[in-house]
């Protein structure tokens, strides 16, 4: 088992790290919490397929049944694991981020000492967790000295680096330093289990991302719809700045003002809904130029929350009049960027019927 952990990333590089494998030809079964494109299904088991003994699982911390309060990911056993941040996050089942590393350390526990940790080392939470007592061998990412990935929105290129040395170079189609984040994990667990981080690397130019992690759902007048499952306030950051650093490269050396982005937010994860992370949105939001919020059934009024972004920022606790007021607001060339956790009402489908009327 190869289990992926963290408070963000883990569908996307449970996703990578799967199809690596399969690139290699070690046919893993898997269960993701989404559905990697390159699969077109979230969960097969290896043996429908083939005699591999590899299983590939996304790991979450949530509980895992009414009568067993411990975090899900302890039943998986991992020989394999990938730690790739930790963040405070369920609040309606975790008093605070220590509740939290007491989980991830119960993981720790599990794996056995001819396992593997792949560790995040720019996660102090991370470390604490690690501090408490670890014997099993642990490979750190994001060090300057040790494993990290660079790369460049522009040109879509991607590097492995460990130190000064240089692994490995691919092309890449994704952005953002979180997904390099993804991306060098994944290839460290696939070290692991034989698959070479220079296979990994042309695996990852073959990579097509997973539903609802900025997927395109159409362009109307020239105007972007984009999905996202971004709900925590980090995940929100890291989305809106990937997408800034996009649009940003592809206008550089052109006259031309760049794209607006029209970040449109439901904040509906048990979290967000008991307001615990409502002073974190305002920052979250500042790079998008416009802010649309679905203010409907919270616990919290996310007009005053968001106040300090001033005018920019719009709450509607009417679906439709929020699809309306973004409508009057879209100009050719705008990203608006969606983000929920859950279906948001359709809201997908009605701004494109909306923008093409």
């Amino acid at each position: 088992v190869l289990a992926v952990a963290g408070t963000h990333g883990k569908t996307t590089t449970s996703s990578m790290l799967a199809w690596i494998l399969q690139d290699a030809g070690l046919s893993p079964g898997f269960l993701i919490g989404g559905v990697p494109m390159n699969f077109g299904v979230s969960a097969r088991l290896s043996g429908e397929i083939s005699d591999s003994p590899f299983f590939v699982i996304e790991a979450d911390e949530y509980d895992t049944a009414f009568c067993d309060k411990r975090s899900k990911f302890i039943h998986y056993r991992p020989r394999t694991a990938i730690l790739n941040n930790l963040e405070f996050d369920h609040a309606d089942i975790f008093a605070d981020l220590a509740a939290i590393e007491t989980q991830f350390h119960h993981l720790v526990r599990t794996l056995p000492r001819n396992g593997l940790l792949v560790s995040n080392a720019a996660e102090a939470s991370l470390e604490r967790v690690l501090a408490r007592a670890c014997w099993t061998p642990v490979e750190r990412f994001n060090e300057t000295s040790g494993w990290r990935i660079d790369g460049d929105d522009a040109v879509g290129s991607l590097r492995l680096m460990r130190g000064e040395e240089k692994i490995g170079e691919t092309y890449w189609d994704l952005n953002g330093e979180h997904n390099r984040s993804n991306a060098v994990a994944a290839l460290l667990a696939a070290r692991h289990v034989g698959v070479q981080p220079a296979k990994g690397l042309e695996a990852l130019a073959r990579f097509e991302n997973v539903k609802r992690r900025m997927e395109l759902r159409g362009t109307v007048r020239g105007i972007s719809i984009y999905d996202d499952f971004a709900h925590h306030p980090t995940a929100i950051a890291t989305t809106v700045a990937g997408l800034r650093r996009k649009i940003d490269s592809g206008s550089a050396g052109h006259s031309l003002q760049a794209p607006r982005i029209l970040a449109v937010l439901e904040p509906r994860s048990n979290t967000m809904k008991l307001g615990v992370m409502k002073a974190q949105l305002p920052a979250s939001l500042a790079e998008a130029d416009q802010v649309f919020c679905y203010g409907a059934n919270l616990g919290w009024d996310a007009a005053e929350a968001l106040a300090p972004l001033g005018e920019k920022a719009v709450v509607a606790d009417d679906l439709n009049d929020l699809v309306k007021r973004i409508v009057i607001a879209a100009q050719p060339g705008d990203q608006v960027l969606v983000m929920s956790n859950g279906g948001f009402g359709g809201i997908h489908g009605k701004l494109l019927a909306a923008l093409a009327g």
